[in-house]
């Protein structure tokens, strides 16, 4: 950790008071701990933020059977996850104020973890869905409240630790599709042991959190002691009204039609190859191209973005690429399947792109907070019909041309709104709130 990071930890913090007086938070409530344990938490909560997810997609064919689950359930679990993060997330606000981001990440990957435990011994389809639910929930919460610990301990690393974190999770993604097949054959073949083993991810994630959540709670009494004894009452700043920002609205748009787009990806791509002659082996290793250049790119775009005031370049830029991609799988799925997989890879990267959005365009935690909330919920909520629609239009049209005409015809909106979240303001300024 650099020396530079280690005195933005101890930085005396900023404490808003009706008589908008600034207190400061003594340095001894960031101890010389805290921040390599901070990285390593925050490495590890992403890590864990997709597993439950794409080890279920590897290996759903074999749930399905061994549950006994019909069409209709298995369509809902298909479609759970994206709503899991938009109902769950929207209660983080209210959580990190009641009991800190800190502490509530921690319950967060407790959550992941009891849940990835539960599901694999569920006799039947409820208790698989509940179980994979509580999961869905932690993952949620975690989802909104990692930028707002990036902007509290790291405010002056936005763009690099938003990268990394958005590398440890793209390398979660591809590592629970990769390996979960594998693994499973290793260890005897059992559906219920394939699912089993990222528990183990998950229960190693919580370690960390536990001191940070106790040195994080230790802080904000000792902050709320010296306030106490300057005669001074402190009054919970909710933030900005966040619905008024104009800003706000283009980013949740923004992040719902890349999340889509994500969506689509992986749920549908290996179909399209195969459908244009590519061999089921090789689409499935053209996705896992597709989902590896998000690590690499996650950590390069964030920080480029926090050296930018003006991120609309990037949007742009990546909405071009998803463009070429899809329509050349449009004219020529077959032919360059490689280029086109590579530049669908590069498009999808918007992800990260909007997580540092997030956190560049608020200028408080408690900003941060209901911009990621607000964002993050209503984008998922935009995402949940996308890939419903795609394989319908799949299914009555008889091929890819319309779906594909679809996915591209969306891009053209989604560059639009990067440009207009991407512009250098906050919402704070856009609600005319003070900072």
């Amino acid at each position: 950790m650099s020396d530079d990071e280690i005195q933005t930890l101890n930085r005396p913090q900023v404490v808003r008071t009706p008589a908008d007086r600034r207190l400061p938070v003594p340095a001894h409530v960031a101890p010389t701990w805290l921040g390599p344990v901070l990285i390593v938490g925050i490495v590890l909560a992403a890590l864990n933020l997709r597993p439950a997810i794409t080890s279920l997609g590897a290996l759903f064919e074999e749930t399905r059977t061994g549950l006994g689950m019909s069409g209709t359930v298995a369509g809902l679990i298909t479609s759970v996850p994206a709503l899991c993060f938009a109902v769950f997330g929207i209660t983080a606000p209210r959580l990190s104020r009641r009991f800190g981001p800190a502490a509530v990440v921690c319950a967060g990957m407790a959550a992941i973890a009891t849940g990835l435990l539960i599901r694999p011994f569920a006799s039947g389809a409820a208790g698989f869905l509940a179980a994979s639910a509580l999961s869905l929930a932690g993952i949620a919460l975690t989802n909104v409240l990692l930028p707002v610990i990036v902007k509290r301990y790291f405010p002056d690393r936005v763009g690099t630790m938003t990268g990394l974190y958005s590398m440890a999770l793209a390398a979660g993604t591809s590592l629970a599709a990769a390996a979960t097949v594998p693994l499973t054959g290793a260890l005897g073949g059992s559906w219920r042991t394939g699912l089993l083993i990222w528990a183990v991810l998950a229960l190693i994630a919580v370690l960390p959190w536990l001191p940070i959540a106790r040195a994080s709670r230790r802080a904000a009494r000792a902050a709320a002691a010296e306030q106490a004894d300057a005669g001074t009452a402190v009054r919970a700043d909710a933030g900005p009204r966040i619905a008024r920002s104009r800003t706000a609205w283009a980013l949740a748009c923004y992040f719902g039609l890349q999340a889509t787009g994500a969506y689509v990806t992986m749920g549908w791509l290996p179909q399209i190859f195969r459908d244009s002659g590519v061999s089921a082996s090789t689409a499935g290793v053209l996705l896992a191209v597709t989902m590896v250049m998000g690590v690499p790119l996650a950590f390069v775009i964030p920080r480029l973005a926090g050296r930018m005031k003006n991120q609309g370049a990037i949007a742009a830029a990546l909405g071009l690429f998803g463009l070429a991609g899809y329509l050349g799988l449009y004219f020529a799925p077959a032919a360059g399947a490689w280029a086109w997989a590579l530049l669908l890879g590069i498009s999808n990267c918007a992800f990260p792109l909007v997580i540092t959005l997030i956190g560049l365009r608020a200028k408080s935690p408690a900003g941060v907070v209901k911009l990621s909330a607000f964002a993050q919920s209503i984008g998922y909520l935009i995402s949940i019909p996308g890939p419903l629609l795609i394989g319908t239009l799949y299914q009555h049209s008889g091929g890819w041309d319309l779906p594909l005409a679809l996915m591209a015809g969306l891009l053209v909106p989604q560059m639009v709104l990067g440009v207009l979240a991407g512009r250098d303001r906050t919402i704070e300024d856009e609600c005319g709130m003070r900072d």
